[in-house]
C-alpha cells in the first residue's frame, strides 16, 4: 500500500494514507457520524466518538448543532484523550458529511492539526481496511487539548446579515436547490421556507464525486469561481451548520482563506423573526 505523500497539515487525506499510519502515537481517530450514522456498529479500529448529537453541541440553544462554550468544548475533546500536539482524523459513516463540521470545530477553537478522511467509512470500507463491529467508543486516559477560540470563522445571524450587504463577500448556501428555492419542505418543523435574499446556491452534493469523495482541487475551484467570482470573503450557511462545514473545506483545499460558517445556518434563519426570507433569485 503506497502511503499518500500529504502531510497531516491539509485538511484532506484518503483512507491508504490514514491505514499506513493507524496506531501511530499521537495520532486520533474519530467518528463524527450524525443522525442515523451516530452510534453505528462498526467503526474504524480504536475510533472514538466526536458526538455532534452529544456533548459536542450546545443543548441550550434552540437550534442543533450550534458551538458549545469554549470550556465545554475543551471538557469534551479531552475526554476522547485529544492532547494540544495530537493529530487528528475526523470521518463519519456517510462519506464526507459531517466529519468536515468536527474538523471545522477544532479549528475555530484553535486547533490545526485535524484532516478529513475523504470518502469516510464507505471509502475505509470499499478499500478493503479493516473495521472493528463495534460502535466507536473510549475510555483511555484524559488529554490536555486547549481551546482557543479563533474570532471570524462562525457567524450570528446578524453578521450574516451584514456580510448580504457587503460586495466584498458572498454567503453561500449548501442545501439542496428545492430546499433553497422553496420548493422543497424543510426537514425540521417551523422553519420558513427559501434562502436569504442574496445568497448564492451551492448544494454541497455537488463538490463531491458519486462515492462521497470530494472533488480534485481544480473542479473545486472552478465550482466555488462559478458562484462567487469576485470575492474571497466567503460565508457558507446549510441547514444546522453541518454541510455548511464540506464548502469551508472545499474552498479552503481550492486556496480560499477567509472563511466563515454561520453556526445556527437556517435552523436559525428560517424560524419566525424579522429576518428577510425569499423563494426568487
Amino acid at each position: 500500500m503506497s502511503a499518500d505523500p500529504r502531510p497531516l497539515g491539509h485538511p484532506l487525506v484518503s483512507a491508504e494514507w490514514l491505514a499506513d499510519r493507524l496506531g501511530d502515537p499521537g495520532l486520533v481517530v474519530l467518528d463524527a457520524s450524525v443522525g442515523a450514522h451516530r452510534g453505528t456498529a462498526r467503526r474504524i479500529p480504536g475510533a472514538r466518538p466526536f458526538d455532534l448529537d452529544g456533548a459536542l453541541s450546545d443543548h441550550s440553544s434552540p437550534v442543533p448543532h450550534t458551538m458549545p462554550s469554549a470550556a465545554a468544548f475543551a471538557e469534551a475533546v479531552r475526554a476522547l484523550g485529544v492532547d494540544d500536539t495530537s493529530a487528528v482524523v475526523a470521518y463519519d459513516a456517510a462519506g464526507v458529511y459531517s466529519s468536515a463540521r468536527a474538523w471545522w470545530m477544532l479549528r475555530a477553537m484553535g486547533f490545526d492539526r485535524a484532516a478529513v478522511l475523504d470518502g469516510g467509512l464507505p471509502a475505509w470500507e470499499a478499500a478493503g481496511l479493516p473495521v472493528e463491529r463495534r460502535p466507536a467508543s473510549y475510555e483511555g486516559p484524559r488529554g490536555s487539548f486547549t481551546a482557543r477560540p479563533r474570532p471570524g470563522l462562525l457567524a450570528d445571524s446578524a453578521e450574516v446579515l451584514t456580510a448580504l450587504a457587503d460586495p466584498a463577500a458572498t454567503v453561500l448556501d449548501a442545501r439542496s436547490r428545492g430546499r433553497f428555492a422553496g420548493t422543497a419542505p424543510e426537514p425540521r418543523p417551523g422553519l420558513r421556507p427559501g434562502h436569504m435574499p442574496g445568497a448564492r446556491n451551492l448544494p454541497f452534493t455537488e463538490l463531491q464525486t458519486s462515492d462521497g469523495r470530494m472533488l480534485p482541487v481544480p473542479e473545486l475551484r472552478a465550482a466555488l469561481a462559478a458562484v462567487a467570482p469576485a470575492t474571497d470573503r466567503l460565508f457558507f450557511s446549510c441547514g444546522s451548520g453541518v454541510t455548511a462545514c464540506v464548502l469551508a473545506l472545499a474552498a479552503d483545499l481550492a486556496g480560499h482563506r477567509d472563511l466563515t460558517v454561520y453556526d445556527g445556518s437556517w435552523s436559525d434563519w428560517g424560524r419566525e423573526s424579522d429576518l428577510p426570507v425569499t423563494t426568487t433569485g
